[in-house]
């Protein structure tokens, strides 16, 4: 990393760059006024109040009206948000995703950091400006949404594996799914890798946190699982240009007939192939992490909704792509590419340029421009390098550690 070589130097570029973020924040990117808090927040006291959870909506800005769509686990969690007040409800919310943020931020690029020697302090500060910049991430604070909580759940049992303690993981993985169903690819993961006894535990896990809700919540437990589960009319607009899923690509391109599910589920099962694949080669080279940024990948494009916040399910492929570019036993014309990519993926990713098609994503330039994080989940799904002993053996180095921390 070059920067300054001083502590008053660092100390100086650090405040400016942070000021010069948190400007930013406040006054140029759409505030979502914490959207996604206040449905679960009013969707729980309506709960105590009324006994039913799944029949509360609120109005959306795209015409839609959004109600509470995770498993009762998850209602379960956010029950204790009855006892606060809206504003320290907000509070809250911001606490726990700073904390994540924090989590994810000394796991994705501590071993980065200490691998290079650089000054570990105005790493962090620099890596958390440009953490915040990400679109994925503002929205996920601005809606006052669970995905970097579920991240960090999800990444617990990838330290685990990749540490050695495997046979502790699961459990987090098997929470992220109680709590929302598409972590439960990471189960799918654990079973295709031979993880066995991880896949039980997260497995077990996932079934003991739901029938702990259905003792709890019966009614909530059956109207979710036969009724409200498979009411897409209840997620969203699947043609909103904030859904960047095959499936949101396909209601799109076909918008105002809505898109065939055999052409959705032919796309589906060409992506789970290619994450298998790919997936199998990254362990089979010990890169656990890149095990899981695909897997992260691959939950995006086959949801049938991914929210724009959805996408911090990228922030580990994005950190893998960036650190292929930096080890030193890679050629340094392909450390260049690697970074230039990662650039670029980078910028995108913060740039909101989907939102230019928020109105019509008609023609050639708005299916390529409207799909924009697709086709970067894509060439991710396909390209995301990996790296561990094989690779390593193969340039006559020494293994290039895969470990998270």
């Amino acid at each position: 990393m070059t920067g300054p070589t001083t502590s008053r130097g660092r100390l100086v570029l650090a405040l400016a760059l942070t000021v010069a973020v948190a400007l930013f924040l406040a006054f140029v990117p759409l505030h979502r006024h914490w959207f996604d808090l206040n449905v679960y927040y009013d969707a729980v006291g309506h709960w105590l109040r009324d006994g039913r959870i799944y029949d509360f909506t609120i109005p959306g800005a795209d015409g839609a009206d959004y109600g509470f769509t995770y498993p009762p686990f998850a209602a379960l969690c956010m029950l204790p948000m009855a006892l606060f007040t809206w504003p320290a409800a907000i509070t809250l919310s911001m606490v726990l995703n700073v904390a994540a943020s924090a989590t994810l931020l000394t796991w994705l690029i501590g071993p980065i950091v200490r691998r290079h020697g650089w000054n570990k302090w105005f790493a962090f500060v620099v890596a958390a400006c440009l953490f915040v910049l990400l679109e994925p991430v503002r929205d996920t604070f601005s809606f006052g949404q669970v995905n970097l909580l579920l991240l960090v759940l999800v990444f617990f049992d990838a330290w685990l594996l990749s540490t050695g303690r495997g046979r502790f993981a699961g459990c987090g993985i098997g929470l992220a799914a109680a709590i929302k169903l598409t972590p439960a690819i990471f189960i799918g993961y654990l079973l295709i890798t031979r993880r066995w006894r991880a896949a039980a535990t997260a497995t077990g896990t996932a079934a003991a946190a739901t029938l702990l809700a259905l003792a709890v919540a019966p009614g909530a437990s059956r109207i979710y699982w036969t009724e409200a589960l498979w009411d897409t009319d209840r997620i969203g607009v699947l043609s909103y240009v904030s859904n960047q899923s095959w499936e949101g690509v396909l209601a799109r391109l076909f918008d105002p007939v809505p898109p065939s599910g055999v052409v959705w589920a032919l796309g589906v099962l060409a992506v789970l192939a290619v994450w298998a694949h790919r997936v199998r080669c990254a362990v089979a080279v010990g890169d656990e992490r890149a095990g899981f940024a695909l897997t992260g990948v691959t939950a995006c494009l086959i949801s049938p909704i991914t929210w724009v916040h959805h996408l911090v399910w990228l922030l580990p492929a994005l950190a893998v792509l960036v650190d292929s570019g930096l080890r030193p036993d890679a050629p340094p014309a392909r450390r260049r590419l690697l970074l230039q990519v990662g650039a670029v993926v980078y910028v995108l990713l913060c740039s909101s340029v989907v939102w230019l098609w928020r109105f019509d994503s008609t023609g050639v330039d708005g299916f390529l421009g409207s799909n924009t994080y697709v086709w970067i989940c894509l060439g991710l799904l396909i390209a995301l390098p990996l790296r561990g002993a094989r690779s390593a053996a193969m340039l006559g180095q020494e293994p290039y550690p895969a470990r998270i921390p």
